[in-house]
């Protein structure tokens, strides 16, 4: 056995003793592939380690399947919550549990195939808890986390009225070191491999599991969440019936770190401009009029790109009186037949923070309008 080999999976065996299965996995799954190399390099950089006794347990990992190898050294132990002791935004102090209603799960699970592994926590609906009526996909924000992520929109309450199933898979501080989801990276922005890739798997894997109607499967996310849910909704369009994206940006807009940042400031070349293919289900947009981190503009870019052959663009602005929030510019777009495919709603003073949010979650704007709900209703509207 090989010191590289070796090293990499003492690495995986102290990420799960430290119950880090996520990260145990992509070490695992390195081995596997022959390239313990990479494994092994943050115990390459802090310095050659005898191999001791423990080297004959590592050894009877050669060879073995990623959830051999994984129950190999698991030993026993319970499966974990990654999520426990994760806090909400930077600097922010750690918020309590999630609340969960008599009948209702909230559930940790780990999610591993081909292309990668990632834990998610999965919300199922006490008025559906057999067979839910519906899947929405909450991708998180930057230095966000599931459990944060679901007080901070408060997705699961809304859910439950309509008895929908709501996941919330948590990128990993090892693939993204500010919990980003990587929707600037050329390897992340395809079908078939990378990120999009392990969360389109994540879905099916769940539809299948609970019989889903697969015409009431939606993705949705905040920022960086947001963006990668417009990948998503390109990428697997078969998949996803309608896309919700909050403070995001279109695709194809970066492609590496540098560019992220030109279109996060409304920089960066459109998606016309690259002839990139276009999403041809429905879109529904939120997006905070001041928002200092991702420019308003970005908004009106998604929204175009979800709908070049639209027939008819209305905007009317609901006052804040009206509805008791921040007031909004609400632009609908509609096919040919009348039909609704695409919402923008440029909220008014608000900033880079999930409409309507609930208190107890990082980034979030409780003033509303409240974006969970309005995004449920678009999504489950009868065309």
């Amino acid at each position: 056995m090989n010191t590289a080999f070796a090293a990499a999976m003492r690495r995986a065996s102290k990420e799960t003793r430290a119950q880090n299965l996520v990260e145990a996995t992509r070490l695992i799954q390195a081995v596997l592939a022959g390239r313990p190399e990479v494994a092994a390099a943050p115990d390459a950089a802090s310095g050659a380690k005898a191999i001791g006794a423990d080297d004959a347990r590592w050894s009877q990992a050669a060879g073995l399947s990623l959830g051999d190898a994984l129950r190999h050294f698991k030993g026993g132990l319970l499966t974990p919550d990654p999520f426990a002791k994760s806090s909400g935004a930077s600097g922010s102090k750690t918020r309590g549990e999630t609340s969960v209603p008599g009948g209702a799960r909230f559930e940790t699970r780990d999610f591993v195939c081909a292309a990668g592994a990632r834990s998610y926590r999965l919300y199922i609906p006490a008025s559906a808890p057999a067979r839910p009526r519906g899947l929405i996909v909450m991708l998180h924000g930057c230095t966000q986390n599931p459990d944060d992520f679901a007080r901070g929109t408060g997705m699961n309450d809304v859910a439950e009225t309509r008895g929908f199933a709501v996941a919330y898979p948590g990128q990993t501080r090892s693939d993204n070191a500010n919990g980003c989801w990587n929707w600037f990276e050329p390897k992340h922005q395809g079908r078939g491999a990378g990120e999009p890739a392990i969360l389109a798997g994540l879905t099916q894997f769940i539809v299948a599991e609970f019989g889903i109607d697969p015409s009431q499967v939606f993705v949705a996310g905040l920022s960086a969440g947001g963006a990668m849910a417009a990948v998503l909704g390109e990428t697997y369009p078969e998949l996803y019936a309608a896309v919700g994206v909050h403070s995001g940006l279109p695709t194809h807009t970066a492609k590496d770190v540098a560019s992220a940042f030109a279109a996060m400031g409304g920089g960066g070349k459109t998606r016309e401009s690259q002839g990139a293919p276009r999403y041809p289900g429905r879109t529904i947009v939120f997006q905070g009029g001041a928002d200092k981190t991702v420019h308003p503009s970005n908004a009106t870019k998604i929204l175009d790109a979800a709908t070049p052959d639209a027939a008819s663009i209305s905007t009317r602005r609901v006052p804040a009186g009206e509805a008791r929030h921040r007031p909004a510019a609400i632009t609908t777009m509609a096919d040919q037949a009348g039909d609704t495919i695409a919402e923008l709603w440029l909220v008014e003073g608000a900033g880079h923070a999930w409409s309507g949010g609930k208190a107890g979650g990082s980034f979030v704007d409780p003033m509303g309008p409240d974006a969970s709900l309005e995004m449920m209703r678009f999504f489950t509207r009868k065309t």
